[in-house]
């Protein structure tokens, strides 16, 4: 059943936190694969997750950073991941998969934003490298354990998704890079792969979003100047927050863990959510999402590049 892009009345909002999302949910027994969970949002996401009884794995770049930044939290496991490093990814997936164990939730957290032109792999943008591909290849190959478990996958993305669509005739920025053009296109690529993993594993019960966390400071912003920040107006020069629409990291982590648990949206999917509830398309306000980023040919489009750059397709014989 493919879901409207509609709000749903969900009772939540911008300023819900994880708490307000999970109050009466019990996740004892689920296993939950939480990338960057050890960082940012994505540690407020495996926290909640971890209160309301869930197992939670945290692949990371960085284990001993990890360890130290989990400790104390009950039910988290470690493993190494390098999402720039499609060797390390189809290492995680096998260890993984070799447990035997179902997946119940995915929520692919970790990304960069607006960093220096950086190169990985056989030569690829690193925002569209990390922020996509690398998830694309983890989902893919972790897919067994996936649809086992009739999982929820929830991609991170940004309402930086409006800057721009996949850059179909330089996606890897070969001829001149600009690196809040490369973090849009990231965003983009996030809300067009939740569609169509949505629309290609709904059959086996798994369903997948996108979402908006909204803006929040947290070392996502590390590559920013300081001048820039506060010439946008979000700090001021004692590094304090000016932005009243700024959340907080437990507002901010909300969004991604409502999609991932909410009874409300049992059947649903395929869906680019903001503020604990789905967007409504994009409208002169600045909310929403962008029609460049939900158009089902342009979804099937960079599943198929991805396919291609990665060698990875757990649907190669249905497509």
């Amino acid at each position: 059943m493919t879901t409207p892009q509609r709000r749903i009345g969900s009772g939540l909002g911008a300023r819900s936190t994880t708490d307000d999302v999970l109050h009466g949910i019990d996740l004892s027994g689920s296993i939950a694969v939480v990338t960057g969970g050890y960082s940012g949002l994505g540690l407020e996401t495996t926290r909640a997750l971890a209160r309301a009884g869930a197992r939670v794995i945290v692949p990371a770049r960085r284990r001993a950073a990890a360890q130290e930044a989990v400790k104390g939290i009950e039910g988290v496991e470690i493993d190494d991941l390098d999402l720039a490093d499609l060797d390390s990814v189809r290492g995680f997936a096998e260890r993984f998969l070799a447990s035997g164990r179902d997946i119940d939730i995915v929520i692919n957290s970790a990304g960069i934003m607006a960093c220096p032109e950086t190169r990985v792999g056989p030569g690829w943008e690193a925002q569209f490298a990390i922020n996509h591909l690398g998830h694309y290849a983890l989902i893919n190959q972790l897919w067994p354990a996936i649809a086992r478990g009739g999982a929820r996958v929830v991609a991170v993305s940004s309402g930086a998704h409006a800057i721009t669509g996949i850059r179909w005739d330089d996606v890897q920025f070969e001829h001149g890079y600009d690196r809040w053009q490369a973090y849009g296109q990231a965003k983009t690529a996030n809300v067009l792969f939740a569609a169509r993993l949505d629309a290609l594993g709904r059959d086996v019960g798994v369903r997948a979003f996108s979402v908006h966390p909204g803006s929040i400071l947290t070392p996502l912003q590390r590559h920013l100047p300081k001048a820039e920040m506060v010439a946008a107006g979000w700090i001021d020069e004692y590094d304090n927050l000016t932005d009243p629409t700024f959340k907080t990291p437990e507002q901010g982590a909300a969004t991604q863990v409502w999609a991932a648990t909410s009874p409300r949206l049992t059947d649903m999917g395929g869906v680019y959510c903001e503020d604990c509830d789905i967007a409504e398309p994009a409208d002169d306000s600045g909310g929403g999402v962008r029609g460049h980023a939900t158009d089902p040919d342009q979804a099937t489009r960079l599943w198929a590049l991805s396919a291609d750059l990665t060698g990875v397709d757990a649907f190669a014989t249905t497509t």
